[in-house]
């Protein structure tokens, strides 16, 4: 019998049946996804995936405390299913107290859809998508452009059941679409992308159009020192900040004295304004066109996330409020030891809050200043501030007295997102956008673009 033969509810089913641990979690992740691929105006490759990832959780109690282990495999026959929980029974038996332990969550209702077959994409998704692909390489190539990029769909069904009576599923469909066009002699380049959840609302043709008209400013060329700029980050860029900001959010490590959320002397920030803008940054598992698992969905225990913490129902969830800090990530564990409110991460983001105005509005707003399209490669450089550096990419954009005049050379930056919204001075209308740094992790993400009047160039860069 095949790994993919049995039904993912009845390998959860099992699994528990086989467990002699005081307490287990089965997750069952089904996948697949379907690609498309093109360099040069020409399809080069697409490609279907299949697969299902098996995690238990045993928990093993003792007069020290409850211990737990972990263990994930991939393409578990039923042959390898009872020496899978019985090697997550061993890790337990042999682990110390778990830090985090918790009785495990009781009292979810089940989902209906528990027992039914997982959803899967297939090449179907892109039915409409690919031939208006085709057209926009047309028109590319009559333009004297070429086109670069990739689209790619998955769903994952996940099964969760537990030892204490839980049986939830969430399907999570994921698109993205990154498309670069570039000059014959590959001198200019621009990028747009997209996130969706079904293909059915992305336009090729509407974003080459975009990237025809980025490349025809980049034939004008102007270099520019470092320093401070006035500058417009688009929403993919405010999203890859704040996506990092939100994961640097950890309840017990700003208690403890080591983030940005962390107050001087003691305690957190928590009720502090971070911008005078009325902002508000929140996730929500409902929300509309970035919908996302309504409970924890947890394959490992670190941060303030935590295995014993499996099927906990999450609720809308305001990060900040009208720029003041409402809340930090917390587990149930991390919850009790910092006096927070238990508020586990959700797998969507969303800033709003600001003006109406486009960010074409914006720009014929700004006398003088830069015009970004992504940032990339983002690393921490100090935890304490939260600053991070990084580098801009595919266009940089001079404005001025409205109008984009030119591409100017690429920066290194060096930001706080945490000091970013709090100066900057114009946030504008809210859309879905795909954060370009962490598109691998993190795609439910709706933003403004921001005005920045003084961000950090600090250093010139060569990179395209």
């Amino acid at each position: 019998m095949s790994a993919r033969s049995s039904k993912p509810h009845e390998v959860v089913e099992r699994a528990l049946e086989l467990s002699r641990a005081d307490g287990c979690v089965v997750i069952a992740d089904e996948q697949s996804t379907a690609n498309l691929r093109w360099a040069g105006n020409t399809l080069t490759t697409n490609g279907v995936t299949r697969g299902r990832t098996l995690t238990v959780v045993a928990t093993v109690d003792g007069k020290e405390g409850t211990a737990s282990g972990v263990v994930s495999r991939s393409a578990v026959t039923p042959d390898e299913l009872e020496p899978l929980v019985r090697a997550a029974e061993a890790a337990a038996r042999g682990a110390g107290p778990a830090e985090d332990a918790q009785p495990l969550v009781t009292g979810v209702a089940p989902s209906p859809e528990f027992t039914e077959a997982p959803v899967e994409t297939s090449s179907a998704v892109f039915a409409d998508f690919a031939p208006a692909l085709g057209e926009a390489f047309a028109r590319a190539r009559a333009g004297g452009r070429e086109l670069y990029g990739f689209a790619n769909h998955e769903l994952v069904s996940s099964y969760v059941g537990t030892s204490t009576g839980l049986r939830l599923r969430h399907d999570q469909p994921n698109g993205t679409l990154e498309l670069n066009a570039k000059s014959p002699d590959r001198t200019r380049s621009a990028w747009a992308g997209r996130s969706t959840r079904d293909f059915k609302d992305v336009d090729p043709a509407a974003l080459d159009a975009e990237l025809a008209v980025r490349l025809g400013w980049a034939e004008r060329r102007v270099e520019l020192p470092a320093g401070r700029y006035e500058t417009l980050l688009p929403p993919t860029a405010v999203a890859d900040l704040l996506i990092y900001q939100m994961w640097s959010a950890s309840g017990r490590d700003a208690v403890e004295g080591r983030t940005v959320f962390s107050k001087p002397g003691g305690g957190t920030r928590v009720g502090e304004k971070l911008t005078d803008l009325p902002l508000t940054l929140r996730s929500d598992p409902n929300e509309p066109g970035l919908e996302s698992a309504p409970f924890v969905i947890a394959h490992s225990s670190g941060g303030d996330q935590s295995v014993f913490d499996n099927g906990l129902p999450l609720a809308a969830t305001e990060w900040m409020r009208e720029g003041e800090l409402r809340h930090l990530t917390t587990s149930r564990h991390s919850a009790g030891l910092t006096g927070l409110p238990v508020a586990p991460g959700i797998d969507n983001i969303v800033l709003d809050g600001g003006t109406d105005r486009s960010l074409d509005e914006m720009v014929a707003d700004t006398g003088r200043g830069l015009l970004l399209t992504c940032l990339w490669y983002i690393r921490e450089v100090d935890p304490a501030s939260l600053l991070l550096t990084g580098l801009t990419r595919d266009g940089v954009y001079l404005v001025e007295n409205g109008e984009v005049t030119g591409e100017v050379n690429n920066f290194r930056f060096n930001e706080s997102p945490v000091g970013v919204l709090g100066r900057a001075a114009e946030a504008g209308r809210t859309e879905k956008t795909l954060p370009r740094e962490w598109s691998d992790w993190f795609t439910r993400a709706a933003m403004p673009a921001l005005r920045v009047p003084d961000f950090n160039m600090s250093s010139v860069s060569q990179g395209v």
